[in-house]
């Protein structure tokens, strides 16, 4: 393998892309990869987690709902901060309240039937159990974000709703 190719008939021919010394070459990483481990401070102490910067001045947050958080005039989410002027707001209900009869209803309306005909009552009982999320999604400043919100009760999507009208009145 160490020996020159002897099909070539250009004497200046190079296998692979072409490229002039001293630059990187097709798909060769321009920077470096991030560290495989926690990087530390000379102590040995982690260095803290880098976070979006905040303006200085904005104030206390107006609004959060999930990772989205609003600041003075600005929307800020994980991907960046998005102007508060003219952001759309959406919401989708992706929940669902199911309800079913619990077994100790059954179980007690079969041991009270043997004694008196009341304990059919048991069976009226019901367990509602909320689950699925709600999702927001922000779009302003042509960027555009989304976070799910867990659902924990039927009236959760009340409270979301409150909290996006609050943040389009703010947007306007």
């Amino acid at each position: 393998m160490s020996e020159p190719n002897p099909y070539k008939d250009d004497a200046d021919y190079q296998w692979g892309p072409g490229h002039q010394a001293g630059t990187p070459g097709y798909g060769y990483p321009q920077t470096p990869p991030p560290p495989a481990y926690q990087p530390t401070l000379p102590g040995g102490v982690p260095v803290p987690p880098q976070h979006a910067p905040v303006p200085v001045g904005a104030g206390a947050p107006l609004l959060a709902l999930g990772d989205i958080t609003v600041v003075g005039d600005q929307i800020i989410t994980p991907a960046g901060p998005m102007p508060l002027k003219g952001a759309v707001w959406n919401a989708m209900d992706m929940s669902r309240t199911e309800e079913k009869m619990p077994t100790v209803a059954i179980v007690l309306a079969i041991v009270f039937f043997i004694f008196c005909l009341l304990g059919l009552l048991f069976l009226l009982m019901k367990e509602k159990q909320t689950t699925g999320f709600i999702q927001v999604t922000v779009t302003s400043g042509g960027r555009h974000h989304a976070t799910m919100i867990p659902a924990t009760g039927p009236d959760t999507i009340h409270w979301v709703m409150g909290q996006l009208n609050y943040a389009r009145s703010l947007s306007m």
